[in-house]
């Protein structure tokens, strides 16, 4: 990051700082002024790993001012906050999300997942549980989560998916009031469309795709249309026993055939699949029902009260309130919101997309630190509650979003930073020999909290810095924990001089390590890294997170002879 983006940064970070902190009456929070900062400065997405650290000492330098000097401080900065905090007449609205719809017509709030079992979840997966959740938890409401997995062939289900989607629920602080498989509900939806065509408002169609398209394209009724009731109730029966192949028949809705959007006209509700389902349950049904025909019916059955989906799911509601006219249902509240997407990592956030490169090895599993997963941010020690205040920060707005991930790590940082012992590391280490000093040095566990005692590096004659910490000849740095030394080309001095030489003199501390260390593989988003770190390290439980000093926060994942392999978190 070069002088100018630093400054801006700062500049930035101190006007949101104290416009937080004084429009709520309380200290000022990193995470808080990292989402609107990263939102409304494009250009400083590229440094998202570096503007936490940047912005971290403005914010405490905030907290430290008493009200009077934070407001002093922003009206000289920027007079106009000064004047939008004074005109702020409404109460703080204590709930990170809007509204739901109509919420005074219903007794309970009902909503549902409907995730697609087709493999583990990527990172845009978490947002439909994070808000959805979270409106449960605000209403006091209900959550079905619903396993659409009524398509045996294009999206088809992945048995160990079922139960990682509900492992990453929990991951993310919430557990659903019901849970079903679509699957297992078919005989449901046969009766249903039994109905419907009693209704007259389904019939067989036995065209071919392309044939329909035209007709439908043209606002033409297919010949099959004006069948009788009970033609069509023997047609389906048949499509139900497996009667016919792929292709071969379908169930439409009867819709409106001269309507405007194309979409809406005699839409399929049960099309032919000759795959089996990989549920042994449900291996047996050929006759399945499309998407829009199952998830309408269910969330009647289940009485869901409002449904959030994506805009692109518009016609969805359309097709599926023809059905609900028909039955002289009430359609559940819809908010539709736009698409996601998160910025830092290489791999596509698709499915279909990680499978393969899991399956042919471009990727170790859905938990590779490069895969942007659920599984792969929880191996890495980054708490779901980080991942869902990121996320609902972003609202439901219908436009298309982006997630920066430099937010997450700032909400993970508030979560963890306070109980998350320090450690050194050195990569790229270069070992000079010590004269003079001490046997050992004896660093803070943690530097907020002295009762929490020191860690004991040895020494040994000689040390580990890394290489761009090395100070040219004659000059001196501060080993943290250890001391003051001076380089004289080849060695280290250990100097009697107090942290009076940081603090005036500007002489720089760096992070070291002993002759005595382990060696550690850190895997992280652009490859593993080596290095060296102090012998403490190995005393820590797998599971653990510690953080690197001047390097991030890691979980610890395994510890052998040979290594100790973590996860890189964050800065």
């Amino acid at each position: 990051m070069d002088d100018a983006v630093r400054e801006q940064a700062e500049r930035e970070a101190e006007v949101a700082a104290l416009f937080n902190a004084l429009k709520h009456g309380s200290d000022a929070q990193v995470g808080a002024v990292m989402g609107p900062l990263m939102g409304e400065n494009p250009a400083f997405r590229e440094y998202g790993d570096q503007i936490a650290g940047v912005i971290a000492p403005v914010v405490n330098r905030v907290n430290e001012l008493d009200e009077a000097e934070k407001r002093e401080r922003l009206a000289e900065l920027d007079p106009e906050a000064v004047e939008e905090l004074e005109a702020e007449a409404e109460p703080e609205d204590e709930h990170p999300l809007p509204d739901l719809p109509n919420v005074e017509e219903y007794d309970e709030v009902r909503m549902r997942l409907a995730p697609n079992p087709n493999g583990p979840w990527h990172l845009g997966n978490a947002r439909m549980p994070a808000v959805i959740g979270t409106y449960k938890d605000r209403y006091d409401g209900w959550m079905l989560c619903r396993f659409d997995d009524t398509d045996p062939e294009t999206k088809r289900p992945d048995l160990d998916a079922y139960d990682a989607i509900l492992d990453a629920i929990g991951y993310l602080g919430f557990e659903p009031d019901e849970v079903v498989r679509a699957s297992d509900r078919m005989e449901h939806y046969y009766d249903r469309a039994r109905e419907l065509i009693a209704l007259g408002g389904a019939y067989t169609c036995s065209c071919e795709a392309e044939t329909f398209r035209s007709l439908k394209a043209d606002a033409e009724a297919c010949p099959h249309r004006d069948k009788d009731t009970e033609t069509i109730l023997d047609e389906f029966e048949s499509m139900v026993d497996g009667g016919y192949a792929s292709g071969e028949m379908v169930l439409r809705v009867r819709t409106d055939i001269e309507h405007k959007n194309p979409a809406l006209r005699d839409w399929v509700a049960f099309r032919m699949v000759d795959t089996p389902h990989p549920r042994e349950e449900a291996s047996e049904y050929r006759a399945w029902p499309m998407l829009d025909f199952q998830s309408g019916i269910d969330d009647h059955a289940f009485n869901v009260s409002h449904i959030i989906r994506g805009i692109d799911l518009q016609d969805s509601a359309k097709r599926q309130r023809f059905v609900y006219d028909y039955f002289d249902w009430e359609y559940p509240e819809v908010v539709h919101w736009g698409k996601i997407q998160i910025d830092e990592y290489d791999v596509k956030m698709s499915t279909s997309t990680i499978k393969e490169l899991v399956e042919s090895g471009q990727l170790d599993g859905w938990d590779d630190p490069r895969a942007p997963t659920l599984a792969s941010v929880r191996r890495r020690g980054i708490r779901g509650q980080a991942v869902v205040d990121a996320i609902v920060e972003l609202g439901t707005s219908s436009s298309d979003v982006d997630l920066a991930m430099s937010n997450v790590y700032a909400h993970n940082r508030e979560l963890v930073d306070d109980d998350t012992d320090r450690v050194f590391l050195v990569r790229d280490g270069v070992s000079v020999p010590i004269a003079g000093g001490p046997d050992a040095g004896h660093p803070p566990v943690h530097p907020d909290h002295e009762d929490r005692g020191e860690r004991t590096i040895p020494v040994e004659g000689e040390v580990l810095v890394e290489e761009s910490d090395l100070p040219g000849e004659g000059e001196r740095v501060w080993l943290k924990g250890y001391g003051p030394v001076r380089y004289d080309g080849e060695t280290f001095e250990y100097l009697d001089q107090s942290i009076d030489v940081v603090r005036e003199e500007g002489v720089d501390v760096v992070h070291w390590v002993g002759s005595e260390s382990i060696t550690v593989r850190m895997r992280t988003i652009d490859g593993d890294v080596t290095g060296r770190a102090e012998p403490g390290l190995a005393d820590y439980e797998v599971d653990d997170l510690v953080q690197f000093e001047r390097v991030g926060f890691v979980r610890i994942d395994a510890h052998d002879e040979e290594e100790t392999v973590v996860y890189y978190a964050h800065p």
